[in-house]
């Protein structure tokens, strides 16, 4: 069993996780974000990943486990699939468990692997590829997909939107049902909708009763940032006596400030509303091994016309180690409005 604690309160600490290698099938804990939807409802997403190289698997459930803030019992209960029914050697599937109900007193989520059988493998009788990708107001793409074999029934073509952290977090997953597809033909599809979060790109595949497509990585354009520039400098850690440092202390608090400067804005964009991200990460002690996100918290606020704006967000260290600072601002429709700024390396004792 794999067992996570993500809280939705977009502020968390790396958590340890059952993924032994002996197991086949891993849900990636780097990959997973919750967030509330517009009717109310939370929502875990994320990727399941087939370690094994010469098996697919199929039936592979997955329990989300839904809290309070105190997260002493759950308030839900809910018990989900990955996206893909069949999920080849060394592949991979999105996953979305939605909770039964509306319940604003949900903060955290659980997510746990229940089990998975082994399958016969379907072929990669599909294409996806995209025609048209635009990012204004709305989100708007448009795509086909190839069937180069036998007639399928159920088609599916899957969006799943990734973040710009590293690694990304998987936000949303989106289903397009195209239903029957006679073989050695064409289907043109369409997706057009308002985008809540701070999509980087998105990984486009499909599958049917019989086949499946490979993944695609698309990439949103660059000529869709916003017409603003905006700096992140002078990112520091302080302790309680305002002093700067770099070496901290386990169990203490310290406060990581930074300044961000709007050099250009509009004329019908004199007031920008932004959010500040900080998001710390330990250096792993075998090189071969990524860095661990440690914690990410926000602060919001608004720029009026051009200026210099300053941010400040706490933060207690757990445990010793290396880390460093990573900092990001994006607009209220979570589009980035800056390059990421400075990294600031620290080290705690």
């Amino acid at each position: 069993m794999v067992l996570m604690m993500i809280p939705f309160s977009q502020a968390f600490s790396a958590e340890k996780t059952d993924n032994a290698p002996t197991l086949a099938v891993t849900l990636n804990k780097e990959n997973i974000h919750v967030y509330k939807d517009s009717e109310g409802y939370t929502v875990v997403v994320g990727m399941i990943e087939n370690k094994d190289s010469l098996t697919s698997v199929t039936n592979v459930k997955i329990q989300a486990n839904f809290y309070d803030q105190y997260g002493v019992s759950p308030l839900e209960v809910t018990q989900g699939n990955s996206t893909l029914q069949v999920i080849a050697p060394n592949g991979m599937s999105s996953f979305s468990i939605r909770s039964e109900s509306p319940n604003p007193e949900i903060s955290e989520a659980s997510v746990s692997l229940l089990g998975f059988d082994s399958s016969e493998d379907k072929q990669k009788g599909l294409t996806v590829y995209s025609t048209d990708v635009v990012l204004d107001s709305t989100f708007r793409f448009s795509g086909v997909l190839q069937n180069a074999g036998a007639p399928n029934s159920d088609t599916n073509v899957y969006l799943a939107f990734y973040d710009h952290f590293e690694p990304p977090r998987i936000l949303e997953v989106v289903t397009i049902e195209l239903g029957d597809v006679e073989s050695n033909t064409e289907v043109s599809f369409d997706f057009n909708d308002i985008l809540k979060f701070n999509t980087k790109g998105f990984f486009l595949f499909a599958e049917s009763d019989v086949f499946i497509s490979d993944f695609v990585d698309i990439t949103m354009p660059l000529s869709q940032v916003p017409d603003r520039l905006v700096t992140i400098s002078n990112v520091s850690i302080e302790d309680s006596n305002g002093m700067k440092t770099s070496e901290l202390a386990v169990d203490s608090k310290y406060y990581i400030k930074s300044e961000t400067q709007i050099e250009f804005a509009s004329e019908q964009d004199d007031e920008t509303a932004y959010t500040f991200y900080v998001q710390i990460k330990k250096s792993p002690d075998d090189r071969n091994s990524p860095p661990t996100v440690e914690y990410l918290e926000k602060f919001d606020g608004r720029f009026i016309g051009t200026g210099i704006e300053s941010q400040t967000i706490d933060w207690i260290p757990e445990e010793p180690g290396f880390f460093f600072i990573e900092t990001f601002v994006w607009d209220r429709n979570n589009i980035p409005i800056a390059e990421q700024g400075p990294y600031t390396l620290i080290i705690v004792k």
